[in-house]
C-alpha cells in the first residue's frame, strides 16, 4: 500500500508533465523516494523489533 509521500510524489510528478513544469516533476521524485526510504526503514525496525521480542 502506498504511503502519503508516495501518493504525494505521484500527484507532483503528474502535475509537472501537465504543465511542464520540470522542477515540480523533480519534486514529485524525490517525495516518492522518500516514500520508499521511510518504507523500508520501517520494515528493517519491524524485523529488528521481531527479532529482539522472541522468547
Amino acid at each position: 500500500m502506498p504511503n502519503f509521500d508516495d501518493i504525494k510524489g505521484r500527484a507532483k510528478e503528474a502535475a509537472g508533465d501537465l504543465t511542464d513544469d520540470d522542477d515540480l516533476k523533480r519534486e514529485g521524485k524525490v517525495d516518492q523516494a522518500t516514500g520508499t526510504v521511510k518504507d523500508k526503514v520501517g520494515d528493517a525496525a519491524d524485523k529488528v523489533k521481531d527479532v529482539l521480542n522472541r522468547d
